[in-house]
């Protein structure tokens, strides 16, 4: 600690690796990350203290904690897309003068800057030029520099400009939390987190535009937003684009309506997925699937109706927290009657535990169910069936004894990783979401109950093994949770998987089991979903796998091609044959080309092709032709039975439960 006497102090930084280094001064975190190595603080592009965001020109006067970042860890590239939001506005400022700017925030790829644009607009026919003022800027290697600014100040500045959206965000701050960050001839009020300087910013590409509301808030003035994303490397933006036109070509919207999947009606309403017969049955396979894995560990299915009580999720705690945002309540001729369309399953499973007593000799008990829920998402943020406002979750609830937990925790790892083998997702991440410490109040529950819970977590995934992370303010408002995030064939990453421990609702629904000293005792809740949504899971495996579905999920596995009507007997013979063999099959007998035939089939992705003709016919054979074009010759069809029967049970068996 400082004093006024001349005594001698040193500063501790301790490093991530455990490591700690002293200096008799204070000093910057490019300075610690100059004395690791010069080569290192080379590729320094942002930073951390005590958990905190920094800049790398933040003087450190203090011990502490300090992670250091490059542009490989998502934090720097946080710090680097955030910095570029920065000069994107700077750029729409100079381009459009007397524009009004609002927020500009770092995404998931990339960042975006919502502005009031007047009576102009901004179309892809200007986004060279937004991009070439960008990088003029950025040539200029100005450095980004934090500054605080008095409330009244701020205000002052944007009210001269007429800005309300800044006057409204500002106004909202406390006085001594204002910051500004400066580069270049550029101002704007922000809380930190940028790269040294502008000069670092290589490749820039304005990537789309789109009206956004101000505050998400329907009743308020649409914006424009428009998304950049920006690079050090120009190969690195060239194969950014390249990774783009793939996940434009398996975009689950385009793919669905060309595998004849699901589709969208304006009549029946936005969010609302319509699955036509082949998506129905893929969904039916997949629920099969997993109630079969669920059927040998134990769980029961229930179901519970599509709408409940108000004070049912009063009780659970959902209306509280999600009430406004969810569907208006239902009311009925009854005065006082409200229901609502139900956006959890949870609270009505804690309602099927509670139909009878129970005592310790039953549990666990496990509920499982595919239930419908429906939330109402804004329409600005619906997308295919990645968000929607009506979809199936394939939850299910444990009740189980304290004693339970950690065996019935790491049952469900195991269900969730079996999911993920057999549909191919074996790149993935476990997150532990736990509570922010620094904000308490978006939570229920007693802090002991907490404690246990996220301990729990943390043991179960040490025991399994898992790579995990530690994401704290993740949790959901009832209790901690382990996520699976899922890198799919691009490299991009999904939440796939949730698995959660709750003390809480077994105590607002008053659950109870008779112990083995004859007492009542409260129950621990697990809440999981191998899938999530189920909508959301197609959404995400069809572009995973760009539409070739696993064999054993697909809905038509093979076409039977014929050369021409003449051997239209044959191939129903062929096609009772394959069905005999629990094979999915159908017969294109239409008086098209071969070539025709082909190029359809592998359009609608079929693994295989099945093609009769005289001398198939004639020899009581089948020619087969793999999705792709690998031929596998002329054979029997006891021969091609067996190959589909090792290639749909080899990844099934691979990951048993």
């Amino acid at each position: 600690m400082r004093s006024n006497y001349n005594i001698y102090y040193m500063i501790h930084i301790t490093l991530p690796d455990g490591s700690i280094r002293s200096y008799d001064d204070a000093l910057t975190a490019m300075d610690v990350a100059k004395d690791i190595s010069e080569g290192f603080a080379r590729n320094v592009i942002s930073a951390k203290f005590n958990g905190t965001t920094i800049e790398t020109t933040t003087l450190l006067t203090t011990d502490g904690n300090l992670v250091l970042y490059t542009w490989r860890d998502d934090e720097g590239k946080r710090a680097f897309w955030h910095s570029s939001s920065h000069l994107l506005a700077q750029a729409l400022e100079d381009l459009y003068p007397g524009i009004k700017l609002s927020i500009g925030p770092a995404i998931e790829n990339g960042f975006y800057y919502d502005v009031d644009l007047g009576d102009r607009s901004i179309s892809d026919k200007d986004f060279k030029n937004i991009e070439a003022k960008m990088l003029e800027i950025a040539r200029g290697k100005h450095d980004f520099r934090m500054k605080s600014v008095s409330k009244a100040d701020a205000l002052s500045l944007y009210k001269s400009q007429n800005n309300a959206y800044k006057v409204e965000l500002i106004e909202n701050l406390d006085d001594g939390d204002i910051t500004f960050c400066d580069h270049s001839t550029f101002t704007d009020l922000c809380r930190g987190g940028h790269i040294p300087n502008t000069g670092l910013i290589k490749a820039v590409k304005v990537l789309s535009v789109a009206g956004a509301y101000w505050r998400g808030d329907e009743n308020n003035k649409q914006l424009t937003r428009v998304y950049g994303i920006s690079f050090p490397k120009q190969k690195e933006l060239k194969a950014y684009l390249e990774l783009l036109e793939e996940a434009k070509k398996r975009d689950h919207r385009k793919l669905g309506k060309q595998l004849e999947l699901f589709t969208f009606s304006q009549k029946v309403g936005q969010g609302l997925p319509l699955w036509l017969p082949k998506g129905a049955a893929l969904r039916s396979r997949l629920e099969n699937f997993l109630k079969e894995a669920q059927q040998k560990a134990g769980y029961e299915m229930v179901v519970t109706p599509h709408i409940g009580q108000k004070e049912l999720y009063v009780t659970s705690g959902h209306y509280a927290k999600y009430g406004e945002d969810s569907f208006q309540p239902i009311q009925t001729p009854k005065a006082d009657e409200e229901f609502l369309l139900k956006p959890m399953n949870c609270p009505h499973h804690c309602e099927v535990y509670n139909f009878k007593p129970h005592s310790y000799k039953e549990l666990p008990k496990r509920f499982a169910e595919f239930g419908t829920v429906y939330r109402y998402e804004q329409s600005g943020e619906l997308h295919g069936l990645t968000r929607v406002r009506g979809f199936t979750q394939d939850d299910a609830h444990i009740f189980c004894t304290p004693d339970q937990l950690d065996q019935e925790f790491k049952n469900v790892i195991d269900l969730v990783l079996y999911v993920f083998g057999s549909l191919g997702f074996e790149n993935f991440t476990a997150q532990v979401s736990l509570r922010d410490m620094d904000d308490l109040d978006k939570y229920i529950g007693s802090s002991e109950n907490w404690e246990k819970a996220e301990q729990a977590i943390l043991n179960a995934t040490k025991e399994k093994g898992l790579n995990y992370v530690i994401e704290h303010g993740e949790a959901a408002f009832y209790g901690p949770k382990l996520d699976f995030m899922v890198k799919d064939a691009l490299g991009r990453q999904w939440q796939l998987g949730t698995i959660q421990v709750d003390y809480n609702l077994p105590e607002r629904f008053d659950l109870t089991y008779k112990g083995s000293d004859n007492e009542l005792h409260r129950p621990v809740m697990i809440h999981r979903a191998p899938f999530g949504s189920m909508e959301r899971f197609i959404a995400i495996l069809l572009e995973h796998t760009a539409g070739n579905f696993p064999l054993w999920l697909i809905p038509e596995q093979v076409i039977i091609l014929t050369i021409s009507e003449k051997y239209e007997k044959y191939s129903q013979k062929v096609l009772n044959l394959l069905e005999n063999n629990e094979i999915r099959a159908l017969i294109d007998n239409r008086n098209e080309t071969m070539g025709k035939k082909i190029r359809d089939a592998e359009m609608k992705k079929i693994p295989y092709m099945i093609i009769v003709g005289e001398n198939e016919k004639n020899e009581e054979k089948i020619s087969v032709r793999r999705h792709g074009g690998e031929d596998l010759g002329t054979i029997s069809v006891e021969e091609f039975s067996k190959i589909v029967d090792i290639e749909i049970h080899k990844t099934l068996k691979q990951f048993e439960v």
